[in-house]
């Protein structure tokens, strides 16, 4: 039987590219697991807001949050799932080195580059509650897609919502 070199090379990217996706789960559940835990939000070992995704893809509470709040607050500049558009850089790859403390300044305060020509102007949102009251839920939700550990589109399950994270909605939504 004659063996078709390009099923060949096919059959190779295909297998190590399953043996990449295996190793990166694998590497997520032992070097991104939270730190702690308070009232179902979790913490990195620096404190940082994190997320926590189960083997079968289940989120936690917050991961989801995020993303609901991404795709209604974020998504129309910043295209969907955080991967960039004509209007805003991909928020994905920004989140990949940055911390929660440096993400929230730039949402509160904005940020403007000038360069080559162009204009980029991210505008001050540290008055809108419905992206401030969120603001640690959406860098969750954004750290998980830039870590590999929450592919596209929406969490397929998620743990329900906290009381703790329905008072603090209360508290800062003001009802």
């Amino acid at each position: 039987m004659k063996r078709n070199p390009v099923l060949s090379s096919v059959v190779v990217v295909a297998m190590a590219t399953l043996f990449a996706a295996a190793f990166a789960a694998s590497t997520y559940a032992a070097d991104q697991n939270p730190a702690s835990n308070k009232d179902g939000k979790y913490f990195d070992a620096n404190g940082a807001p994190t997320y926590k995704i189960d083997p079968d893809g289940k989120v936690d509470w917050h991961t989801f949050s995020g993303y609901i709040r991404y795709s209604s607050e974020c998504l129309r500049c910043h295209g969907p799932d955080g991967m960039g558009s004509t209007e805003g850089p991909a928020l994905v790859d920004a989140v990949k080195s940055m911390k929660f403390d440096d993400f929230q300044t730039i949402v509160a305060q904005g940020k403007k580059d000038l360069g080559a020509g162009q204009e980029k102007v991210m505008p001050p949102l540290g008055l809108d509650k419905n992206v401030m009251c969120y603001i640690s839920d959406i860098y969750i939700y954004l750290k998980a897609r830039a870590d590999g550990a929450l592919p596209r589109d929406r969490p397929k399950s998620h743990e329900p919502q906290p009381k703790s994270a329905q008072d603090a909605e209360n508290s800062c939504m003001g009802s």
